[in-house]
């Protein structure tokens, strides 16, 4: 079970977050510098590889057990018309997940990884985040257990995703109250809304940010303008954290989610990479505000895990060279 009962237990386990192994990180540059390709042949994938083995704590580590979660939950806000689709669409993209049949359940598949999904309260909306706080602090503290308890200890990767009609509204509007910038900046088409649709949207993320901007942290931020699948996958990141558990942040949404982790406590997000870079407008802004650079670019924007997916391919062929690679000495190769 989570190890706290509020908001502020949530925030004290941030202070005491651990850092990478810094022997194997040593040795895993050690390594590096001695396999069978000129220095930096492999790019990105070297330093990807060191930063996974530093919080693994094996110098030539491997990828056997990578996890995706799914979090979903409802937006009071979605009744004032900021997304194409109807909230019941929610419980019924669950329904598929759970047979099998939506993107995220083929590429999970597809790179090994298992898929597990949690509908948050899905019959409870939250708050129209425009009259009140979005949630209470007693559903803020539930909802970041869900996700610290999601998270399986045997895995060696994580990669958090999110279904939720409406929340890229809370997202656009955490990322306005923590990071700056007009509502305009950070709302985008999300589900395909445009013209007095997007006004619209634009409208109620301005009116959200201008009541509880400034009232707290990143953390008290995530209660007065998130949701609860956001909350969720904020608890399961820093829950990975307190595991040494690499992260995978998936788009947007996630990344509001990480966005609250970082205003609370610096370096939270130091396990983290960003799997990708997606359509919605604001969320290179966003993974520029984390000094996040994504592993893909590929046009997406369907959140539930989907970028993130993707990206554990990249990550286990950085791993995969680093640890399955000869060196010089091992294949009988001449170091220049």
């Amino acid at each position: 079970m989570a190890d706290f009962s509020d908001p502020n237990g949530f925030r004290a386990l941030l202070i005491g977050l651990p850092g990478p192994d810094s022997d194997a990180v040593v040795g895993a540059q050690q390594r590096n510098a001695q396999l069978t390709k000129p220095p930096g042949a492999l790019g990105r994938l070297e330093d990807i590889a060191i930063w996974y083995a530093g919080w693994r704590g094996d110098a030539r580590p491997d990828i056997k057990t990578p996890q995706i979660i799914v979090f979903a939950g409802n937006h009071g806000i979605a009744a004032q018309g900021v997304s194409a689709f109807p909230p019941e669409v929610t419980q019924q993209m669950v329904f598929n997940f759970q047979a099998g049949g939506a993107a995220i359940n083929q590429l999970a598949k597809v790179v090994g990884a298992r898929l597990n999904v949690h509908a948050l309260s899905l019959d409870t909306p939250t708050q129209d985040f425009t009259q009140a706080p979005a949630m209470t602090e007693a559903a803020l503290t539930e909802a970041l257990g869900v996700g610290w308890d999601a998270v399986d200890q045997k895995a060696d990767l994580l990669v958090v995703g999110e279904m939720g009609i409406g929340n890229t509204t809370p997202a656009a509007a955490i990322a306005c109250a923590l990071l700056g910038g007009g509502a305009a900046d950070w709302t985008g088409r999300g589900t395909g809304v445009e013209g007095a649709a997007l006004a619209n949207k634009t409208r109620v993320v301005a009116e959200g940010v201008a009541l509880h901007k400034g009232k707290g942290d990143g953390i008290e931020t995530l209660r007065r303008l998130g949701g609860r699948e956001i909350a969720a996958m904020a608890g399961a990141i820093a829950r990975a954290r307190t595991l040494r558990i690499p992260v995978i942040l998936d788009g947007f949404i996630c990344g509001a989610a990480a966005a609250c982790l970082s205003d609370t406590k610096d370096g939270a997000l130091d396990h983290c990479v960003a799997g990708h870079l997606s359509a919605e407008g604001a969320h290179g802004p966003l993974l520029a505000s984390l000094d996040k650079e994504p592993l893909l670019s590929l046009g997406l924007h369907l959140g539930e895990a989907s970028g993130g997916a993707l990206a554990i391919s990249i990550l286990r062929a950085a791993v995969a060279c680093h640890s399955g690679m000869a060196t010089f000495a091992e294949a009988g190769v001449s170091d220049a």
